[in-house]
């Protein structure tokens, strides 16, 4: 429900356009900020139409000036079903919100839906209906949107439409929403400084010193070296930074280790691989060798790189490798480094805990002074794959990827066996996939009722099978980035080991299944360090299947419509405080 309380023409917030205030020469993350309205804009007073009882949370007209004058364009996403309740009016409603522009300033749009939740709508969070309007209303995309809000309804909302969330978590808010949270901020005034933060991480001008030359693509480098030497996943969601590079490189070549050499191939941009096994970062590491380091050495230097950007994880030094660089003759490195560098890097960037991996990757590649080009949007994206098995049938089907490199991070295997019997029993066609070393564990998942593509494909061929699917339900693993490159809608089964707004799905619907409060949580361990992995054995297989509902995923088609209409009819599957929600 919209509320068209003037003109469209005045419904514009305080700025004169929407680059207003914005001197971007970089990839924008964010066009707009959405955000909740009871317990976020305002104190949470239940079921309120009385306009003299509203008060602004502390800092908020500041906040939202801010963003104002960045440029970013507002809406209020709110559900209020004290109109379907009859306790209050549309009238009175409005007046609220009156109220709420002459303290706090114009919005761009007011979504509201007016339903209880018995009423099955599309538009009531944790339904994503909302958060797709919003972006149409504002002239985006969910995934160019970021909501604020204070209860988990809030941001599992954002996650199913494919948007950023921010918790800023009050006395209502329960702690595995905080727990299950993307981001969480302090309040809105931490919110607000932390969008202008990462939207500014990822544009050169923000690093415009000595050491820092833009490149927008009007004068090309000639050879940069890139480097990530982690596991496909990990290589999957450095791309946006590799493209970024490659926007203003004539020749890129990566150095990667055997574990990404097979999704190093579906990057764009990258012209020559390079595959060197580094010991100082893989998880099972070789002596170093004095040898190999000189051979290392010297392929390294035949590159005749330019320059080099070293993509790593937050938990791994750059430092051994560009001290190899510098032997190589490389002139200028970049890389992310807590520890004192010296003389081995010229760009020493920093980048705070949490961050998505793909935006941390994007952030240095800024801080090199490389951005993506306008035409091509931050998100992942892979080379084409071709068609999948002709065994998989036409596409809409659900794949189930079980397994992981790190045991902590797969399904068990007997719930993804239920899981598996639900969605067929459901309607819906399955694709249990997995590498040639689970052969038995998907023959397992799959029984005799999907597919079973264990060992049958490559990562080209899964990554193709992944790109024919409506959903796709897998564990924090490389399937899960490969479904965000593909704009696949994910249902997460997140292990805790790691934070999920760092290494979970990125810019893409999704559905986070798993108790985010389990003991294993942030503990960063391959295998499971507690007996029966209740991180994700509590969860249950009409979980699934009301996530992929929640999703627009439909045994029958593809997808759905995104849901907003009261019409459709989308269970919850995530819970929150406040009385008036």
């Amino acid at each position: 429900m919209r509320q068209d309380q003037v003109e469209p023409d005045q419904r514009r917030s305080d700025r004169v356009c929407a680059g207003a205030g914005r001197a971007a020469s970089g990839p924008v993350l964010f066009d707009a900020v959405l955000l909740d309205r009871d317990g976020t804009l305002i104190e949470d007073v239940p079921y309120n139409g009385d306009p003299e009882k509203v008060r602004p949370v502390p800092g908020a007209r500041e906040g939202l000036d801010r963003l104002r004058a960045a440029g970013l364009r507002l809406a209020v996403v709110t559900n209020q079903s004290g109109l379907a309740r009859g306790l209050f009016t549309e009238t009175q409603m409005r007046a609220v919100h009156d109220r709420i522009e002459r303290l706090l300033g114009r919005f761009d749009a007011w979504l509201v839906c007016p339903h209880d939740d018995g009423a099955g709508c599309g538009c009531r969070k944790p339904a994503p209906g909302l958060v797709h309007a919003a972006a149409r209303e504002l002239g985006t995309v969910p995934s160019r949107c970021v909501l604020v809000g204070d209860i988990g309804r809030d941001m599992t909302a954002a996650l199913a439409a494919g948007a950023a969330g921010i918790l800023v978590p009050t006395p209502v808010t329960r702690p595995q929403e905080v727990a299950a949270a993307p981001q969480v901020a302090a309040d809105l005034s931490a919110a607000v400084a932390e969008i202008l933060r990462r939207q500014a991480a990822v544009d050169p001008a923000t690093y415009r010193r000595a050491d820092v030359v833009r490149r927008t693509g009007r004068r090309r480098v000639g050879t940069v070296l890139v480097v990530r030497a982690d596991s496909a996943g990990d290589v999957l969601v450095t791309g946006p930074g590799i493209r970024a590079v490659a926007a203003g490189a004539a020749r890129v070549v990566l150095l990667c280790g055997p574990r990404g050499r097979a999704a190093a191939e579906l990057l764009p941009g990258v012209d020559e691989i390079i595959e060197h096994r580094l010991p100082w970062i893989d998880p099972a590491p070789d002596p170093v060798e004095p040898a190999d380091m000189t051979a290392l050495t010297a392929r390294l230097a035949a590159v005749g790189a330019d320059e080099a950007v070293i993509f790593t994880s937050f938990h791994q030094s750059p430092l051994p490798l560009a001290l190899l660089l510098r032997l190589a003759g490389v002139r200028r490195v970049s890389a992310v480094s807590d520890d004192y560098p010296g003389s081995l890097l010229d760009v020493r960037h920093r980048v705070p805990a949490g961050v998505p991996e793909p935006e941390r990757a994007l952030s240095l590649a800024a801080a090199a002074g490389h951005a993506l080009p306008d035409h091509d949007a931050p998100a992942l994206r892979l080379r084409p794959t071709g068609a999948p098995p002709p065994e998989v049938g036409a596409p809409g089907y659900v794949v189930l990827h079980p397994g992981s490199a790190a045991q902590a991070r797969g399904c068990p295997p007997e719930l993804a066996a239920r899981i598996v019997h639900a969605l067929t029993a459901a309607g819906h066609r399955v694709v249990v996939t997995g590498g040639p070393d689970e052969r038995e564990l998907t023959a397992l998942v799959a029984g005799d009722v999907a597919v079973d593509l264990g060992g049958r494909t490559g990562l080209a061929g899964l990554a193709a099978t992944v790109a024919g699917a409506g959903a796709v339900v897998v564990g924090n693993t490389g399937p899960a980035h490969l479904a965000a490159a593909h704009g696949v809608p994910v249902v997460s089964l997140f292990a805790p080991t790691v934070p999920f707004g760092q290494w979970g799905p990125w810019r893409v619907p999704t559905v986070r299944l798993g108790d985010a409060e389990a003991p294993c949580r942030d503990t960063r361990a391959a295998r499971c360090p507690v007996p029966g992995h209740p991180c994700l054995s509590g969860v249950a297989p009409e979980q699934v299947l009301d996530a992929l509902r929640l999703l627009g995923v439909s045994p029958v088609s593809r997808s759905t419509p995104p849901v907003g209409s009261p019409a459709t009819g989308v269970p919850a599957v995530a819970g929150g405080g406040g009385s008036s929600r």
